[in-house]
């Protein structure tokens, strides 16, 4: 049906900058909202950052100066550029998006296989 492949993660030193990517394939009649999330060990899944069709954006707060969220709509990709990195953003990086697949009236959430982020000295 869908694939999402993620690619980007890594390890990188407090105040470094990373950059994630996320592009769909397959059978894909629209892409709607993208979006990223993230979940640390023992914590809840949280969002991080979305950006609709039209590319307007929202941030989680803890994010808001240092990520920016970005989308090319002729590549089905969605980025995630990270400055300014902190310990506490480590965790594995998820992006989801919404999809409108064929036979499908409305769209259908997708979720990729997770990137992780590790920010350490």
């Amino acid at each position: 049906q869908v694939q999402l492949v993620e690619s980007g993660g890594g390890l990188v030193q407090p105040g470094g900058s990373l950059r994630l990517s996320c592009a769909a394939s397959g059978s894909i009649l629209s892409i709607g909202p993208m979006a990223w999330y993230r979940q640390a060990p023992g914590k809840q899944r949280e969002l991080v950052a979305a950006v609709s069709l039209g590319g307007s954006t929202n941030y989680a707060d803890s994010v808001k100066g240092r990520f920016t969220i970005s989308r090319d709509n002729a590549k089905n990709t969605v980025y995630l550029q990270m400055n300014s990195l902190k310990a506490e953003d480590t965790a594995v990086y998820y992006c989801n998006v919404d999809v409108l697949i064929p036979l499908e009236y409305s769209y259908t959430k997708f979720w990729g296989q997770g990137t992780q982020v590790t920010v350490s000295s």
